[in-house]
Formats: C-alpha cells, sequence, structure tokens
C-alpha cells in the first residue's frame, strides 16, 4: 500500500460510503491527490477483526444507527431509506464489476453511487445480475463484457479485503492517506485536514 494518494476501503452495501462519496471525490480534487478503490468483504473484516454485523446487534445499536443515518441525511440533504427493501444482500458481484472496470482504468464514482443508490434508495437487489446490468447500462457500460471480466477479480477482491484488515480498517467506509486510518464519513473532514497538513509527494 506504498502507492500515494487516499486508499479508500469500502463495501458495496454500505449505507454511510453513499453519503461520503460526493465528499471524499470533493477533498480530492482540492487536494490534488488521487482516490485508490478498493471495495472489500465486509462480512469478512467483521468476522476477523471482533466486529459484528448489523441483524446481529442489540435493538438499541440498531435503533441509534438508524437515528444516526437520519440526522446525516438531514445534514446532508441527501435522503435514503435505513432499512430497505434488499438489505445487504451478497455483494461480490457488484464488487468485482467495480473493480474490473477500475482495474481497466476507467472512472467508477458514479457506477457504484448507482448501486449504493439502487439498494438504499430504490429498492433494488444489487445482488440480482439483471439488476447490475441495469445500473451499468444506465452507466453506458457493457454489461455483459464487465460480468465475463467479474470473476478474474475475485483474487483482488480477496486481496483488498486482506490488505484493509493489515491496516487497520475494520468498518466502512475507511480511508486511508499515508498509513493514518479514518473510519467513517464523519471523519472526512479530518482527513481533509490531514492532507492539507501532509500534501502528498509530487
Amino acid at each position: 500500500m506504498s502507492t500515494a494518494g487516499i486508499h479508500y476501503y469500502f463495501w458495496m452495501n454500505s449505507d454511510w460510503a453513499y453519503l461520503g462519496a460526493d465528499r471524499l471525490e470533493a477533498i480530492a480534487r482540492k487536494q490534488g491527490v488521487p482516490i485508490h478503490y478498493k471495495p472489500v468483504d465486509l462480512p469478512q473484516v467483521y468476522a476477523r477483526t471482533g466486529g459484528v454485523l448489523l441483524g446481529q446487534r442489540s435493538p438499541e445499536r440498531q435503533a441509534y444507527r438508524i437515528t444516526e443515518l437520519q440526522r446525516w441525511c438531514r445534514k446532508l440533504g441527501t435522503p435514503i431509506n435505513p432499512t430497505p427493501r434488499f438489505m445487504c444482500p451478497d455483494a461480490t458481484l457488484a464488487s468485482t464489476v467495480v473493480i474490473a472496470i477500475n482495474q481497466a482504468g476507467l472512472p467508477v464514482l458514479e457506477l457504484y453511487k448507482a448501486i449504493l443508490r439502487a439498494q438504499w434508495c430504490e429498492e433494488r437487489n444489487i445482488a440480482d445480475p439483471a439488476v447490475l446490468a441495469r445500473i451499468m447500462q444506465s452507466q453506458h457500460l457493457d454489461a455483459d463484457y464487465w460480468f465475463e471480466q467479474a470473476p478474474h477479480m475475485q483474487q483482488r477482491y480477496q486481496a483488498y479485503t486482506d490488505e484493509a484488515i493489515a491496516a487497520g480498517v475494520f468498518g466502512s467506509p475507511s480511508y486511508v492517506y499515508q498509513g493514518e486510518l479514518f473510519w467513517g464519513q464523519d471523519r472526512l473532514d479530518m482527513l481533509d485536514e490531514a492532507i492539507h497538513m501532509h500534501p502528498a509527494p509530487a
């Protein structure tokens, strides 16, 4: 992980990653640093770092998550449904598609936002290849071609997950800049300050 820039570890089911997406991009543009997009298998991250999946958390913790989401949605002017119909399905295909497209040097911001928006705002099942294909087509991407590439990205998906854990990541979204970890979209201002204080090498 020696490459300069922001190493962005996120789950393709992460409501918080959706809320932070545009602000992360704005920080990177302002500071002139690249973002390295690295989808991870968050259930595996949890299993290896002591995390607890949402459905297994206490009612108090689940209720507070909804309260916090509602606060941030108001603050950011970005509405989402905290309990969508298809909540946190298998994100493997979505993740490996995003990795394949990113590895090809194509932009992935609008695609991964569209996938997250489909889950959290549009009541769509992102584990369904037909749903993913429609999302990709809306982004002018050849779904059949990228579905063929996706299985070849499984090793990289696992490598990103391993790398995230090695960097201290235990939740999504997480941002690592010059070895410093920032967990959660509510830490983006602190990430911005860290980049300002320690600019990346030219």
